[in-house]
């Protein structure tokens, strides 16, 4: 019997963007099993707690009509990357890459992981042209503001970050 390939996809996901949902249903079609590793990450400053993200996040695959979500899991992980993924039995770690600026933290990032553990490769997968302009963080900026996020996040996200900074022109603090 051969081996399940396990791939792990991590991120903060504050909030998951379309983006990432594309990202998860793209990565899903290349491995037997995929963790979404929800990395706690406090030094980015979340507006949501690592609890909500894994919530939200498992609400968001829940809602995909699609039978390769089956086999998806979500976990939060607060270790070293490559840790979890071994934690996980993962041979592949999925990385998005949406422009050029995203290139050169993410080969240095799969080249220290290559160090740390040779025998798991690090897969990119090149965002859709209509996500490739998406950032959690220009999401959350947005949102912050008052502005639409609606194109860039799901209905159920946009509510999320609508009730987290108040509704549309309220005054912020």
């Amino acid at each position: 019997m051969a081996k399940m390939r396990v791939g792990v996809y991590p991120g903060t996901f504050d909030p998951i963007t379309n983006g990432h949902m594309d990202i998860i249903l793209r990565a899903a079609r290349l491995v037997d099993r995929l963790v979404i590793g929800v990395a706690k990450n406090a030094g980015k400053g979340p507006i949501f707690s690592t609890e909500e993200r894994v919530e939200i996040v498992r609400e968001e695959i829940a809602s995909q009509d699609h039978g390769l979500l089956e086999r998806v899991e979500v976990r939060a992980f607060d270790n070293l990357l490559m840790h979890f993924a071994m934690s996980v039995n993962a041979a592949i770690i999925i990385r998005g890459l949406r422009a050029v600026s995203d290139f050169e933290y993410e080969f240095q990032m799969a080249g220290m992981n290559a160090r740390l553990n040779p025998k798991i490769e690090t897969v990119f997968l090149m965002a859709t042209d209509r996500y490739q302009f998406i950032s959690s963080r220009f999401v959350k900026e947005i949102g912050m503001l008052g502005g639409e996020v609606s194109h860039f996040v799901s209905p159920a996200v946009a509510t999320r970050l609508q009730q987290r900074f108040g509704a549309p022109g309220a005054e912020r603090g």
